[in-house]
């Protein structure tokens, strides 16, 4: 897989892209966000940072995954939420402003939690070879992550307008881009990809659906609206499975690490469709049923009614 150069070249200028356009759309005002809403943000960060992972290992523990492809999906969950979520939850009528903030927030420290929560995986499921996150790939983590959205903030801070008027075509451009790597990668792995989802396809099947309801039920269990809710369940069950490719095959060279996270990006987007469509008419139907209807206007004076 790693092999191919849509893999060694185009993947991570697909990510640089999208980080990039990430960064165009943009401001202090979405950090600030967070002091205007930091409950709801806590919330969706503890669900994702510490649950997430802990979701993972049990599930990779529990299926016995082998060594690479248990770290693989711990790689995954440690990855930021993807700018689709952001999408998704518009659809399905989640906060998007929650989503843009826990998207922006997240990306940066990401540079922390991947390094962390993998280096761990990796000592605990006993990765072989030279496998790892040393400090100069964390170094690399960090310029492929963080780089190109403070160099997107930073074209839009000098160039509101330029921004503004980039970002519809960036963001095509990254999906065009992201789309065609992937079937690419499809393409030159077509053998093999039968036995990538027969190795973990019900594994990382299971972990979306987990991630998905894990961040629904939780923000509603913690008292956060259906739109919060929504918008949260998005970002923790819709990963930016373009970073951690990026990482398992350019940082970590390995396709075993990649296969769970390869096999998650083609699972993740019909999964979360059919999510938020549930979740959706579920509270559609839950208003309608509470909503009280409006009491009747007399249509004459009765007897007890005083006139003037």
């Amino acid at each position: 897989m790693n092999d191919s150069a849509l893999i060694s070249i185009g993947l991570p200028i697909a990510l640089a892209i999208i980080m990039g356009g990430l960064g165009l759309s943009l401001t202090p005002g979405d950090f600030a966000r967070v002091l205007r809403t930091p409950r709801a943000v806590v919330i969706a960060l503890v669900l994702q940072i510490l649950v997430l992972p802990a979701v993972a290992f049990v599930l990779a523990t529990g299926f016995g995954l082998p060594p690479l492809l248990a770290v693989g999906v711990m790689l995954l969950a440690s990855s930021p939420g993807g700018t689709t979520a952001n999408l998704l939850s518009h659809l399905f009528h989640g906060d998007v402003a929650l989503n843009i903030t826990l998207t922006a927030i997240n990306s940066i420290l990401a540079v922390i939690t991947i390094p962390v929560v993998t280096n761990i995986a990796i000592a605990h499921f006993d990765g072989t070879g030279e496998l790892g996150l040393q400090f100069g790939k964390v170094l690399q983590v960090i310029a492929i992550v963080l780089l190109p959205v403070l160099i997107g903030m930073a074209v839009r801070r000098r160039s509101a307008d330029f921004a503004a008027r980039a970002d519809t075509p960036v963001r095509i451009f990254s999906v065009l881009v992201l789309l065609i790597v992937t079937v690419g990668a499809l393409l030159a792995e077509r053998d093999n990809v039968a036995g990538y989802l027969q190795q973990t396809g019900a594994v990382m099947a299971l972990f979306c659906a987990v991630s998905l309801g894990v961040g629904y039920a939780g923000a509603r269990i913690l008292r956060l609206g259906p739109a919060r809710a929504v918008a949260t369940s998005m970002e923790v069950g819709v990963h930016n499975t373009t970073i951690a490719l990026t990482i398992a095959l350019s940082v970590l060279d390995s396709v075993d690490v990649a296969i769970p996270i390869a096999v998650y990006s083609v699972l993740m987007y019909p999964l979360a469709v059919a999510f938020g469509y549930l979740v959706t008419r579920r509270n559609s139907a839950h208003d309608e049923h509470h909503v009280h209807p409006p009491s009747p206007r007399p249509d004459r004076v009765t007897p007890m009614t005083r006139t003037r």
